[in-house]
């Protein structure tokens, strides 16, 4: 399921979207707001990877609120104005919808983001020696580097297994994981704190390098 968001000031225009994402069986309406500023949390909170998003507002423009979406949510722009067009385009955004919005485009535009964009799996299988684990990715709290191994930790149980950590990190979810070090990639739900160069995982404690500190500021606590 890819979960959305619509953000738009007329009521017309929100009903109208909300009626067209409950057509789609992939995807899930977790929030519908004419203040884009009270998204703000739920896109902090949830993985959001669509966000409908009106351009022309009172409170925000939605080509300046779009510059503080994270990455990992594709911008879907709904307007009534075909001028923003090259502006939208511009920021990135993955489809460009003017109003009134005909379901086969709205559906179009879904469709294109669906094809795009890579679906990663609940759990993964990780082979160590001539045994195979199956471990739940939302159990994964963090992987190191050891050499040519890397070594999963999950449950608090270790697993090894022969694999480099740059390989690994080219099949594992972005908006879940993230890089920290040349040593370890951690969960982002399981961070809890950030102490000066250390990343605090409950009981755990984690380095971060000077090369990915800014990054991990950005994306875990800004």
């Amino acid at each position: 399921m890819y979960k959305c968001i619509i953000i738009d000031d007329e009521e017309l225009g929100r009903e109208l979207l909300k009626n067209h994402v409950e057509k789609v069986d992939f995807l899930e309406l977790v929030g519908s707001f004419e203040n884009p500023l009270d998204a703000m949390t739920i896109l902090k909170k949830e993985d959001i990877k669509i966000v409908f998003l009106d351009i022309q507002m009172p409170e925000i423009k939605g080509t300046e609120f779009a510059k503080l979406v994270p990455s990992t949510a594709k911008i879907i722009f709904t307007t009534a104005y075909s001028e923003y067009a090259l502006e939208g385009f511009e920021l990135d955004a993955a489809d460009y919808l003017l109003k009134p919005i005909a379901f086969q485009r709205f559906l179009k535009a879904v469709q294109k983001i669906k094809t795009d964009t890579p679906i990663y799996p609940d759990t993964l299988t990780i082979k160590s020696g001539y045994d195979f684990f199956k471990v739940k990715i939302d159990e994964i709290t963090h992987i190191e580097s050891d050499s040519e191994y890397v070594v999963f930790y999950a449950n608090r149980k270790k697993i090894m297994s022969y694999q480099t950590l740059k390989s690994l990190e080219r099949t594992l979810d972005p908006s879940q994981f993230i890089r920290v070090h040349r040593s370890f990639i951690v969960n982002k739900s399981k961070v809890t704190g950030l102490k000066g160069r250390d990343l605090i995982l409950s009981d755990v404690i984690i380095p971060v390098s000077d090369s990915y500190y800014e990054v991990v500021k950005k994306e875990l606590f800004s």
